[in-house]
């Protein structure tokens, strides 16, 4: 259905806009470089402001990089309009012609490119059936779901046949459930088509579960490109480790390596190894240890790393949360299969320790907003 897929590389990119009270510039994006492999799904992922819209953008040809190149297959393509490169957007608004229906929604772009009539038949109904439709071609905008209005959008731009689709936020409007939903449906789509796609969103459970890989971005600048997997249990830093999931942090020093490359930590009174820590981190280094909930339990006194009083606790049928109220701040332990465990309840002190093996060390910094605990 779609173009052969092909690759998207930007190559030292710099977005700086001029501030418009006159105070000097701003760095939107800062020496942006990857590359997006051919049929694959890549994430940009960040907190409102960090640049990855304007990235999204430059990509598109709806804002021009102020240095760097953006190559998509083999053409440079850093100065050429949206209509000059072989891209496709899906927007956070779904911009549906209310006076269509959704064949003729669909269609505009095919009848703008004065396509023959049977060609643009065709392509509509193929494309209105792998989005689920096609029983629905001749409503109106008007008269459907959110979930459905958005699978409109998607067809729209896919059916031009680009050879890149890039989605800005494109679920942001749709309740929980149907964003869940729409999820699915997107990465269905884009594997079933191999096409190369893009994605923007601040909101991480929608880039781990839809993502080939993740570019997780900070005021402007790459903090670390990975696989969902990988940046969830080996994050580089407390950032990423704080954006990409929920995790307790435990400052500690970092006193030495064991051979099998564990690192020796004290924290407090007690020596305990992380099983895995960052690159360059060496010994007499302040660390953070990072655990996510599931790496926390609750154990003796005499076992434990910190101790709290439980002031919430959440059944999820498959798991409990347990929160927990510490001196250094609050602390998020899941019980999975709780069904037959003792669970502490609220008010209760209780002392926590660690999975040794599922901890990282990190470089210590000062946590920031878009982190949890």
């Amino acid at each position: 259905m779609t173009a052969k897929s092909v690759p998207v590389t930007l190559s030292h990119v710099t977005k700086i806009f001029k501030d418009p009270k006159g105070k000097g510039e701003v760095h939107a994006v800062e020496d942006a470089d990857f590359e997006v492999k051919p049929g694959e799904l890549v994430t940009l992922l960040g907190p409102s402001g960090c640049g990855k819209t304007t990235t999204l953008r430059m990509i598109g040809g709806f804002e021009l990089p102020t240095k760097g190149k953006i190559i998509i297959g083999d053409t440079d393509v850093t100065f050429l309009p949206p209509n000059g490169r072989q891209t496709a957007t899906v927007f956070q608004s779904y911009g549906l012609f209310p006076h269509m229906d959704v064949f003729d929604n669909v269609a505009y772009g095919l009848k703008i490119r004065k396509l023959a009539k049977d060609e643009i038949e065709k392509r509509v109904t193929d494309i209105l059936d792998l989005v689920g439709l096609s029983e629905l071609m001749h409503r109106a905008p008007g008269r459907l779901s959110g979930g459905q209005q958005q699978r409109v959008a998607l067809a729209r731009s896919l059916v031009v046949e680009p050879q890149v689709l890039l989605l800005d936020e494109p679920l942001s409007n749709l309740d929980a459930l149907l964003r869940e939903q729409m999820r699915v449906e997107i990465r269905r789509i884009q594997k079933s088509l191999g096409i190369t796609a893009i994605y923007v969103t601040h909101d991480r459970i929608e880039a781990m579960s839809l993502s080939d890989r993740i570019i997780v971005m900070r005021d402007g600048k790459i903090q670390q490109i990975g696989t969902p997997s990988g940046i969830y249990v080996e994050p580089d830093s407390v950032f990423v480790a704080g954006f990409v999931g929920k995790v307790a942090f435990f400052h500690a020093q970092l006193e030495d390596f064991e051979p099998d490359g564990r690192a020796i930590c004290r924290l407090g009174q007690k020596k305990v190894h992380a099983g895995s820590a960052v690159r360059g981190l060496k010994a007499g280094d302040e660390v953070e240890l990072m655990a996510r909930p599931e790496s926390l339990r609750i154990v003796s006194q005499e076992e434990a790393v910190a101790s709290g009083k439980v002031f919430a606790k959440v059944y999820l049928g498959s798991n409990v949360e347990i929160y927990v109220k510490t001196e250094t701040g609050e602390l998020l332990i899941e019980i999975e299969d709780p069904l037959g465990k003792v669970i502490p309840s609220e008010g209760e002190t209780v002392w926590i320790g660690f999975n040794e093996k599922k901890v990282r060390a990190l470089p210590a910094e000062e946590q920031t907003e878009g982190q949890s605990k």
